[in-house]
Formats: C-alpha cells, sequence, structure tokens
C-alpha cells in the first residue's frame, strides 16, 4: 500500500447501508494503518422511488446502478452492497474482491399476532418480496399479502400503526440495527428458503484495480464467497432478477455443498429441487440446481409468475 493512500467507498444512504459501509470501512483501516477511507452516499432509483412495487418497477439493479456508475468514473474505488440486492451477472469492468462471512441468512416475522401459524385466518402480511410471498401463501394460503417499502424504522412504524398484522424482513438487517427484540419468529429454510446471497456483503470494485483488491483480500471469506458463488450461478442461469420468485440457498458440510433452489407462484405453488457436490464445484452446482429446477416444472411457474401483473403483492389501502 501507498503511503497516505486512500479509498472513497460508494454506499446507499440507508441506515442499514451506512452501517454496512462502515462496518467495511472500520474493518479496513485496522488492517491497513495509514489507510484512509471515506464513504460518499449515493442515491440510487430503488430508494427513490418508494410508491410502487420493487418488481412492478421493471428494472434490475435498483439499488445499484447508480453507484456503479460512481465506480465506473472512479468518483468511487469500491461499492458496499447487500450481495442479495446484486444482478445476477456484474458488467465485465467489475468484480468482486470479497464477500464477507455470511451472518443469519434467514428471514424473521416480526408479528403483533403471534407466530406464523398462529396468525389469524386473513391476517395482512407486509412484504416487497415476491419469493417471500409465494412461501407465505404455501404455508398459509389465507393469508393476504401487502407490498410494503421503506427502511427498517419505517417498515415498523407502519406495523406499529396497523397497516399490517405482521411484517418479514430479513434477520441479518434487524441484527445490525439492533431491533432483533422485535423479532416474533424466525423462519426456518425448511419454511422460508432465502434470498441468493442473503446474509452476505459484496465489496465491488474495478477488475483492473490491483491495489483494492489487496486491501480487501483480507475481508474475503472463502466458504461464504462459495455459496454466493452457487447461489448466484442459480439466479444468472434462470435468467431473472434479484425480485423474481426464486429462492436460492447453499450450505456445506465439510467439503460438500449442497444448493437448495425454488420457484414459486403468487398463489403457493413452489417447486423446490436440491443438488449436491464438492465446494470447488460451486458454480456448476447452482447452474445444475437451474437446469433441474426448469425441468421439473419451475421454467414455466417462473413465467407464469412474472406474467401475473407486476409479479409483487398489492400494497395496502387505507380510508
Amino acid at each position: 500500500m501507498a503511503a497516505g493512500t486512500s479509498l472513497v467507498i460508494g454506499t446507499r444512504a440507508s441506515q442499514l447501508a451506512l452501517w454496512q459501509s462502515n462496518h467495511v470501512k472500520d474493518r479496513l483501516c485496522a488492517l491497513h494503518p495509514g489507510l484512509t477511507v471515506s464513504l460518499e452516499r449515493i442515491s440510487t432509483r430503488g430508494d427513490e422511488i418508494q410508491d410502487r412495487p420493487l418488481a412492478a418497477i421493471g428494472r434490475n439493479s435498483l439499488f445499484v446502478a447508480e453507484i456503479e456508475e460512481a465506480l465506473r468514473s472512479r468518483r468511487v474505488r469500491l461499492a458496499v452492497h447487500s450481495a442479495k440486492d446484486l444482478p445476477s451477472t456484474l458488467p465485465p469492468e467489475f468484480t468482486i474482491v470479497a464477500y464477507s462471512e455470511r451472518v443469519d441468512p434467514r428471514d424473521a416475522l416480526i408479528s403483533r399476532a403471534g407466530r406464523l401459524a398462529e396468525l389469524p385466518h386473513g391476517a395482512r402480511v407486509g412484504t416487497s418480496s415476491p419469493r417471500r410471498a409465494c412461501q407465505l401463501k404455501a404455508r398459509r394460503p389465507d393469508l393476504v399479502c401487502l407490498d410494503i417499502r421503506g427502511n427498517v424504522d419505517t417498515r415498523l412504524a407502519k406495523l406499529d400503526r396497523g397497516d399490517y398484522d405482521a411484517i418479514v424482513l430479513a434477520a441479518a438487517g434487524l441484527t445490525r440495527l439492533g431491533w432483533e427484540g422485535r423479532v416474533t419468529e424466525y423462519l426456518e429454510p425448511e419454511t422460508m428458503l432465502p434470498a441468493v446471497a442473503q446474509g452476505i456483503l459484496a465489496i465491488e470494485a474495478h477488475a483492473d484495480d490491483a491495489e483494492v483488491a489487496a486491501l480487501c483480500a483480507p475481508l474475503d471469506h472463502l466458504a461464504s464467497r462459495r455459496r454466493a458463488e452457487a447461489e448466484r450461478a442459480f439466479l444468472a442461469a434462470m435468467g431473472a432478477g434479484c425480485n423474481a420468485p426464486l429462492a436460492g440457498f447453499a450450505t456445506l458440510a465439510g467439503s460438500t455443498l449442497t444448493m437448495t433452489a425454488l420457484v414459486g407462484a403468487p398463489d403457493g405453488r413452489l417447486v423446490r429441487v436440491q443438488e449436491h457436490g464438492a465446494l470447488t464445484d460451486a458454480v456448476t452446482i447452482g447452474e445444475r440446481a437451474a437446469a433441474t429446477l426448469e425441468r421439473d416444472g419451475g421454467a414455466t411457474l417462473l413465467a407464469e409468475a412474472l406474467a401475473q401483473s407486476s409479479g409483487a403483492p398489492p400494497s395496502p389501502t387505507h380510508g
């Protein structure tokens, strides 16, 4: 590292995004004394449009494109993302120089009316995710899934004022912001298969920036990288973005990687498959899971789900 090296991290301006970027900043500064790191807050289209479901906006990279533009112009030298928000393939000039160690990948139910099995008939559940909505409907066809937007604090406030009977959020974000005390029930993967790369941070940089790659190398967690690679390969092979009703979750047992994948429809119909293989074949396993899912009816179900209106839960009505 050259003396006086400074880095600018591009980040969304939400409370959770800033927590994550400051976490990476603190780790880099601890690893490399003398390194100066600052944050540049960047507003993304996904942040700016709050009156429509994400899937209705009709664009991938909703929380990424503007940050990548700052990276492209060299205004920032690296970007910190929730890996689950990344499109399935990156522009060729960029690479992921580090994947953080995966934290809790589960989804969490926060409810005014008990656990998932205890929610009253017809309970209103807030989720902005078609993936969550289809799995909720598979377990509880009577539930009414309604779109919800905003940061974690905003969503909790909407629950507390009675707009919803329950909401579903990523456990990792709740823990990072100190809201784990609000969790009614953690939804195990058997009940709610997580989003691709949920619980992992991705640090993105120019593929030709060897200095940034070297500085970030100690932050890269190999097992989490392999899991993310398998899951993202699955998503790419399905030809869909992170807002599709798809779930992919890789687990490790020794040197064996198991990939569970799922596609769902808004009415709760699911197709679920599982593939196993060597950890070193992570990408191939993810691609194989996609092929198996498509063969077992997943391609038809996905096309049907995406063709139905916006592919997202409706918004709540007031008045």
